[in-house]
């Protein structure tokens, strides 16, 4: 999977391009941790509308950031995720944990 970031303001979004599994652990969890360690980003926004696969490990990886940023009182917000991806994420009860647009 590819993973890019970009910010804007006191916004900074990762772009998450391919399959969304175990193997990106350490690599997710890197462009994460970076930037919630910047004072200046207040919302994390996860672009998910390149994700074609998406596994239950995914989930637990992006409850773990969910944790990791209300720690740090700042807002997470998972963008544009296809079909498939909303599909999962209803039956998980995403919509009840994330802002999900």
């Amino acid at each position: 999977m590819e993973i890019r970031q970009t910010k804007s303001g006191n916004q900074a979004t990762l772009t998450l391009v391919g399959r969304f599994d175990f193997n990106v652990h350490r690599d997710f969890k890197e462009a994460y941790m970076s930037l919630l360690n910047e004072a200046e980003v207040q919302t994390l926004s996860i672009n998910l509308s390149g994700v074609e696969y998406l596994d239950s490990s995914a989930l637990g990886m992006l409850l773990m950031l969910r944790e990791r940023v209300q720690a740090t009182n700042k807002q997470i917000v998972l963008t544009n995720p296809n079909e498939t991806v909303m599909k999962i994420l209803d039956i998980a009860n995403f919509k009840k944990l994330f802002t999900i647009a």
